[in-house]
């Protein structure tokens, strides 16, 4: 071997460690903690369970098959082949699904964003939605349940609980501009310890009791159910505690890739929490005391302080892995069209796909001190944490079905026995955690309507605008024709782009500069920004350049959904066109639109004033496409919508 090939391997080990190492600090996090609160909840929570050895196997067997059946099989060996060119998510898994879907039926693909509300779009914006309630129950539940482990110290600590809870993840959220790299360097050994404690914990206990590796035969879980008939399928809401953020692998593979995902679970996630769940139903089985905290009593007393620390500190990466999801979810849906643009920042320079998004930092970090302050207790959080996992499960597994069969051509028989035996799985998940509906399960539900309510407004105004601004523009064909002959208008040297979300109508700017200044550049330049269904568009693929006529030119700049328009540098790519830009010479117009609601209008007249506030909100289009502030006009039109 070379010494350059040796190199390059070194250089690709290197890279693998450190990615595998982010993983285990980003992602791992809200999964890995789940053993603080699962089993407790089994026999402790409102369905509460005798402590018997066949209702305590029977549990065990339960979480066991629910880590490999949903979290190995489904999501690490299944949905993560779901690979949209590097990015995860419920979104880009929809953008996957949409477009076989379209190929398999001769239509043209495109934007998620376009065309009518389709089942699949629909079914995409329900379970985006539902991530979001997620990403705000995750945090408060999992920080909530490691601080509670004060009152299993020291009881008198109760009060402190709360506040202790809010500072934690004050300071979480206030170090996400640093990046999820910097975050994934700082919590990859804390999440390295972490795991090796709580299996070395487990380990210990099931070193003096082997029996309870029988717990693996799957007859055990049988027989719990046929012990305990209904309240052992309500129980099933409890279980799925252990598999909660399984989404956010797949959320956060745009992070760190799929392979450093899959190799972190099955050498260090899956075995570490496999001992420890099993430690925990040993010393349930020795000692029946210990159901008020099975997690926390698995440690000697001496040792109990540093677990509540290192507790806190995974705690607290739990809730990074859905806080990254988030971000990643976020930048997709301002892309394909879903929600208002926003400002985003890359925090690093060698991974794209990791970001940092202030208002999305910020209202998370808001709407989880509400919930933490609202149910005080993670025990009260636990009624509300399972219908937005499992929901989002079923809608996962659904899209992922049309995927196998439609783009990898996967035979049907193949995709309905897989489909069959997932749904099977997730939608007694889901129906044994719709009873906590009327006890906090309608938090998360209520946060999926709003934001189901508020991409499908934003995307409904977004089209009403576009018809609105087409019938007051002109075919630009036309147009054209018409200036050539006309030598009426002056023709100033110099070069102006206009920005158009259509590129065969006359932007309304350029209509508003001709009446007003009754002059046009030497050179005009049309440019239309589209968003491709693909995460990523190739520099090679991302400018095609038309000439119109003379002076007159047409340039459509692609980008893919995780990637932030920048147009002074998509300009420079037209060289290669035979088309030179000096961005500092070049006047940029935009359109600024006013919008007025209306009655009788295609949107109810909520809808439009909820529209029109979150338009207002919405970052510039100066700032959006990277424009140079000086180089910009702007002129403004109202629209009656």
């Amino acid at each position: 071997m070379s010494d350059t090939t040796l190199k390059a391997a070194q250089t690709d080990h290197g890279k693998l460690a450190a990615l595998t190492l982010g993983a285990l600090g980003v992602v791992y996090g809200d999964i890995g903690t789940s053993p603080l609160y699962t089993l407790r909840e089994c026999f402790g929570g409102e369905h509460a369970l005798p402590l018997t050895p066949t209702n305590v196997m029977g549990i065990m067997s339960l979480v066991f098959w629910a880590l490999v059946i949903v979290v190995t099989v489904k999501y690490v060996l299944f949905v993560m082949r779901a690979d949209n060119k590097g990015e995860g998510g419920i979104l880009s898994l929809l953008a996957l699904a949409t477009h076989a879907s379209q190929s398999a039926s001769g239509g043209s693909s495109g934007a998620v964003s376009t065309g009518k509300l389709t089942l699949l779009t629909a079914l995409g914006l329900c379970g985006a939605s539902l991530f979001y309630g997620d990403g705000m129950i995750t945090p408060a539940m999992s920080v909530l349940s490691a601080v509670e482990g004060l009152e299993v110290a020291e009881p008198a600590l109760e009060s402190v609980v709360v506040p202790v809870t809010v500072v934690i993840l004050i300071l979480l959220f206030a170090i996400q501009s640093h990046g999820t790299s910097r975050v994934g360097a700082l919590f990859g050994p804390i999440m390295i310890t972490w795991f090796l404690t709580i299996g070395g914990l487990g380990l210990i206990q099931v070193a003096q009791q082997p029996g309870v590796l029988a717990a693996f035969d799957p007859r055990y879980a049988i027989a719990f159910f046929q012990t305990n008939g209904w309240i052992g399928f309500l129980v099933l809401g409890a279980v799925v505690l252990a598999v909660t953020g399984g989404e956010a692998l797949y959320a956060d593979m745009g992070h760190f890739g799929r392979f450093p995902i899959q190799l972190a679970w099955l050498g260090v996630v899956l075995p570490a929490l496999l001992l420890n769940y099993l430690g925990q139903c040993a010393l349930l089985l020795s000692d029946p005391t210990a159901v008020r905290s099975p997690f926390y009593l698995l440690a000697p007393e001496w040792g109990l302080y540093p677990l509540i620390a290192l507790s806190t500190m995974a705690t607290v990466i739990a809730s990074q892995a859905v806080i990254s999801g988030v971000f990643s979810l976020t930048r997709q849906a301002v892309q394909l069209g879903l929600c208002p643009r926003l400002h985003i920042r890359h925090t690093s320079s060698e991974e794209e796909g990791q970001i940092y998004i202030p208002r999305a930092n910020w209202g998370l970090l808001i709407a989880i001190i509400g919930l933490v302050v609202v149910f005080q207790s993670s025990s009260r959080l636990a009624s509300a944490y399972g219908i937005a996992v499992t929901g989002d499960m079923i809608i996962t597994t659904m899209l992922a079905l049309v995927v196998a069969h439609r783009r990898w051509n996967w035979p049907v028989p193949v995709c309905l026995a897989l489909g069959a035996g997932f749904l099977a799985v997730d939608l007694s998940f889901f129906a044994a955690n719709a009873v906590k509906i009327p006890h906090g399960g309608w938090v998360p539900l209520v946060i999926a309507a709003i934001t189901v309510g508020l991409m499908a407004t934003w995307r409904r105004g977004r089209a009403v605008l576009s018809r609105r601004l087409a019938e007051e523009s002109l075919p630009l064909d036309a147009f054209i024709r018409r200036q050539a002959k006309s030598t009426d208008i002056h023709r100033v040297k110099g070069t102006a782009v206009f920005m158009t979300s259509s590129s065969n109508t006359v932007p309304i700017a350029l209509l508003h500069n001709l009446k007003h200044n009754q002059v046009l550049h030497e050179r005009v330049v049309f440019v239309t920004v589209l968003v491709d269904d693909v995460p990523r568009v190739p520099a090679k693929d991302r400018v095609l350049v038309e000439g119109l006529a003379e002076g007159f030119y047409r340039i459509t700049v692609r980008y893919g959904f995780s990637q932030e328009p920048n147009i002074p540098k998509a300009l420079r790519l037209c060289k290669a066109f035979g088309l030179e830009f000096d961005v500092m010479a070049t006047s940029f117009f935009l359109g600024r639109e006013t919008l007025i609601p209306q009655m009788n209008s295609q949107m109810a007249l909520w809808r439009e004033k909820l529209f029109v506030l979150m338009a207002r909100t919405s970052v510039s289009a100066t700032d959006f496409f990277k424009l140079p502030p000086n180089r910009v006009v702007e002129l403004g039109t109202q629209v009656q919508l």
